[in-house]
């Protein structure tokens, strides 16, 4: 695992979740990576980026479920975040079973 993921933020993780979520479907859009963009700086989201293409889904999970027991959020934290996930898999107006398959694995990770 890298170790950039040890030192995540909050806001880097949820860019991280969301770069995940937005490539559920195989298909990363221009309006997914916009309402990323909105959500932190072009220089987080660029090295983020990066560092999301290089990882496999199970890499890209580890690195999730460490950052997630490193970070303390509180409920109302973890519910916020659900909320924008759920935005971002609803964007392109589908919600296809690759994104609702991703959303019950993250539910478990973040719960």
């Amino acid at each position: 695992m890298s170790n950039s993921s040890k030192n995540w933020s909050k806001n880097e993780l949820k860019v991280y979740l969301l770069l995940l979520c937005a490539q559920a479907d195989s298909e990363l859009t221009q309006i997914e990576i916009d309402m990323i963009k909105q959500k932190t700086d072009s220089a987080t989201f660029a090295s983020l980026y990066q560092e999301f293409k290089k990882d496999d889904e199970d890499t890209s999970f580890e690195k999730i479920e460490a950052s997630i027991g490193v970070l303390e959020f509180s409920q109302m934290e973890l519910s916020d975040l659900k909320k924008e996930l759920y935005e971002l898999f609803r964007s392109d107006k589908k919600f296809t079973a690759s994104e609702q398959y991703l959303n019950k694995i993250l539910d478990n990770i973040l719960y």
